[in-house]
């Protein structure tokens, strides 16, 4: 396994850091081309710290933030969300084989560790979010592979609720609903990812429903109410403009100055496409690499990339920082995810989700075989 004790940052250089202008090491954490005029990201070095980003946007980096007990071991780390108390959950696949082994572990804000559950999505756990329900906040999980389900559990890893395919879509192959074996279908039943159109609160306007990505399956948006009971879908496999290639990761975007929206990462086709809140298409995005999720904070958007990027948009969509982008090592070293010896300070591998803290800081998890889980602390939390 690969060394996962957490990069320490001296106090004098982090003093030092603070009297540094702005452009002094800005300068030297420029972006990336993409399929913009951004220049080529540079991790700065500070002492013993990894700075990455640009303008308004410079984050410290501190890869293998959270630290897992011994007798806990990470088994490709999948997806990440925050609490209003800052705790970060973090859910991983997990190994068939080791079905008493915990796929959901909690950290507090300093990434020590806290508790851990959710053996049940073992060899399938995949997505996770969290809202607050009243006075009540609830994790909301999607378990693939193996598991084929969603669910609700509280903070404490109690089920509320666990749904397996809904049939009444008429999406499913027969016997989809009791199967746990994987099919690679698009008549199977494969969930990724969940997003929320409201805050919990029961309205006739079905302000309380929660959206299910079919991201490996068929291709499809679901919406259920909070406890669970399916009511209808949009999409389906296609070219794109409201249809699918591997819908991954969604996001109710509600960031202000803007129409609320849906955002679909639709990762095959390389694109964000939006949607207004009954599903009806608006427009495609284009310009990322495979993104896998997304979340907003304020007037930002994060889209984690699989490959080797983590892209940050503003108000206007357009790209604003490109975090850790490493595309062109990503391609010159074969198999990088299962060689930890290789990575390097600053660069990501393959970030599979990210979210925002209270406070701007962004987590990333990524889809490796050791699991690594990245904390980017905002230079300045003024933005």
């Amino acid at each position: 396994m690969a060394d996962v004790r957490p990069l320490k940052a001296r106090s004098s250089d982090a003093s030092r850091r603070r009297r540094l202008p702005r452009r002094a090491f800005i300068a030297t954490a420029a972006l990336a081309a993409g399929t913009t005029a951004l220049r080529p990201v540079r991790a700065a070095r500070l002492g013993r710290e990894t700075l990455v980003g640009e303008g308004e946007h410079v984050f410290r980096v501190r890869h293998h933030f959270p630290q897992l007990p011994d007798r806990f071991s990470w088994q490709t780390t999948h997806n990440v969300a925050v609490d209003s108390a800052g705790n970060l959950y973090v859910i991983h696949e997990g190994r068939r084989n080791l079905k008493d082994h915990p796929a959901i572990f909690v950290f507090d804000p300093q990434g020590a560790f806290v508790r851990a559950f959710g053996s049940q999505f073992q060899g399938g756990g995949h997505g996770v979010e969290i809202r607050r329900e009243g006075n009540e906040e609830f994790l909301y999980v999607c378990g693939y592979q193996q598991v084929k389900a969603i669910a609700k559990l509280t903070l404490a890893g109690e089920t509320v609720w666990f749904r397996k395919a809904p049939m009444e879509s008429g999406a499913y192959a027969a016997g989809e609903n009791l199967s746990t074996e994987p099919t690679w279908t698009r008549q199977g039943f494969l969930p990724t990812n969940v997003a929320f159109l409201g805050d919990g609160v029961e309205t006739s306007e079905g302000a309380s429903d929660i959206l299910v990505a079919d991201g490996y399956g068929a291709f499809r948006i679901h919406r259920y109410d909070r406890d669970g009971t399916w009511k209808s879908c949009f999409g389906g496999p296609g070219e794109g403009k409201g249809t699918f290639s591997t819908p991954h990761g969604l996001w109710v975007d509600r960031r202000p100055g803007r129409e609320a929206s849906i955002v679909v990462a639709d990762r095959a086709h390389n694109t964000l496409q939006t949607f207004a809140l009954d599903g009806t298409y608006r427009e495609t995005i284009e310009g990322f690499g495979l993104p896998a999720n997304l979340e907003t904070w304020k007037h930002l958007m994060v889209v984690p990339e699989l490959k080797a990027c983590v892209s940050l948009l503003d108000a206007d969509n357009k790209v604003v920082a490109r975090l850790g982008r490493a595309v062109e090592r990503l391609a010159e070293i074969k198999d990088l995810r299962q060689q930890p010896d290789k990575w390097i300070d600053g660069q990501f591998v393959h970030p599979h989700d990210a979210c925002f803290t209270p406070e701007g800081d962004i987590v990333v998890a990524e889809w490796v075989a050791t699991g690594r889980v990245t904390k980017l602390e905002r230079v300045d939390r003024a933005t």
